[in-house]
């Protein structure tokens, strides 16, 4: 049975650490954050920088916990209210990021940065930044469950979902929760990231 709950400040190196895991060899995070040896000890401090940049008071950390596991999987959201704007404006929220990227990181991150910030809604939504699943909790429903429970939160708040993915698997796992595909998001060369949009599903709707 997996428990979804939110996180605190206490819980941010094990959901940095379960992140870590869970994008070590995801082919865009390979290509912004490099190094074959440290990569997901770096991974861990990127994804405990994003969380301490104020998601946890502007948006949502959700933890799935299974019995006996702890936490095996984790769902970043940005909350409403927090639309980035073009170029600079993007950078200025994303600065403890880039800091943990490097400097290589840094050039390569800023036309994918730019190319998001184009495609991301000017109206008030949520964000799904990141999730990820640990391999202790991959095949138990785990993904879903954390997905399910963040729209949920948007639904009653009657706001929509936006999240770029670079993953076909993952992207089949969006389909089925009401996400529509969008244009791909320019800016990488090694992945070809899709913007996808869900619209809010009124309480009782089929």
């Amino acid at each position: 049975m997996v428990r979804i709950r939110r996180a605190g400040e206490g819980d941010i190196a094990v959901a940095s650490a379960v992140l870590g895991e869970a994008f070590e060899d995801d082919p865009l995070l390979c290509s912004l954050v490099p190094g074959n040896s440290n990569r997901r000890a770096r991974l861990t401090r990127l994804f405990a920088a994003l969380m301490r940049r104020g998601v946890l008071r502007h948006g949502a950390v959700d933890l799935a916990e299974l019995p006996n596991r702890g936490v095996v999987g984790v769902a970043v959201w940005e909350g409403p209210g927090r639309i980035p704007g073009e170029g600079r404006a993007t950078l200025r929220e994303s600065g403890a990021l880039l800091r943990a990227m490097g400097p290589r990181g840094v050039v390569t991150v800023l036309p994918l940065l730019r190319g998001m910030a184009r495609h991301r809604p000017r109206r008030e939504h949520w964000y799904l930044d990141e999730l990820g699943v640990a391999a202790a909790g991959r095949g138990r429903g785990v993904g879903g469950a954390l997905l399910a429970h963040g729209l949920e939160r948007a639904d009653r708040e009657g706001l929509p979902c936006y999240l770029v993915s670079s993953n076909e698997r993952n992207r089949r796992l969006y389909r089925r929760h009401g996400f529509g595909d969008g244009p791909i998001v320019e800016g990488s060369r090694v992945a070809a990231p899709m913007a996808m949009l869900r619209e809010p599903v009124a309480p009782g709707a089929d």
